[in-house]
């Protein structure tokens, strides 16, 4: 069976160097956009697939498509959000708004192909996608209420201090809290852990 992905990006290169990387795939079909509005404006006349969506764009951004998408009811495209490395805020606001994954630049190929991978299974509803979810569940359900207090918080964008008062608590245990999180998550990063919570559906959509 053949699948459809889509490369919205104004940066030749980046366009290029996706190409280079996914053209090779099997049953793989790939096409490049160097614009949001260029991917808009032919959103009806395209197949379902995967749009990798580059979130700073001139002209309709990442988010702006993603709003777009929604509003016209296109339920045919899971779109995973290229970003700079660390936008935690950005990709919280692209997954509110429908994206099902992030990736942040420079991204590892094997974590790009095992995304675009995961969209695929949520696009046709497949067993690999229930069984993502499904791991995802399991690993926040480890988390004690407080640390996934603290979880919210953070992926709310909240700085440690502000976490604390409103929990009634130290920084200093905010950021034990954060520790443990991450220690039982298995992450290192906050992004990473922010990819779990959404799959298991913790951060709800906007």
């Amino acid at each position: 069976m053949t699948h459809s992905i889509y490369l919205v990006d104004d940066d030749d290169a980046v366009r290029a160097s996706l190409h280079t990387l996914l053209s090779p795939q099997p049953d793989l079909v790939v096409r490049s956009f160097p614009s949001g509005d260029h991917f808009l404006a032919e959103v009806p006349d395209l197949d379902p697939g995967v749009v990798l969506l580059d979130f700073h764009m001139p002209g309709a951004n990442g988010l702006d498509v993603l709003q777009a998408i929604r509003d016209q009811g296109a339920k045919a495209f899971a779109v995973i959000i290229v970003t700079g490395e660390g936008n935690v805020g950005l990709a919280v606001q692209a997954m509110k708004a429908g994206a099902t994954d992030f990736i942040e630049k420079p991204y590892q190929a094997e974590k790009l192909l095992a995304a675009i991978e995961v969209a695929f299974a949520k696009l046709t509803e497949d067993g690999a996608g229930a069984a993502h979810m499904r791991q995802a569940v399991a690993k926040i359900a480890v988390l004690s209420p407080r640390e996934r207090e603290v979880l919210t918080g953070l992926i709310e964008g909240r700085a440690n201090k502000v976490i604390a008062h409103e929990l009634d608590i130290s920084p200093r245990t905010v950021e034990i809290y954060r520790a443990n999180l991450m220690t039982k998550l298995r992450v290192r990063t906050l992004s990473e852990a922010l990819r779990i919570a959404f799959a298991a559906g913790l951060v709800p959509p906007g």
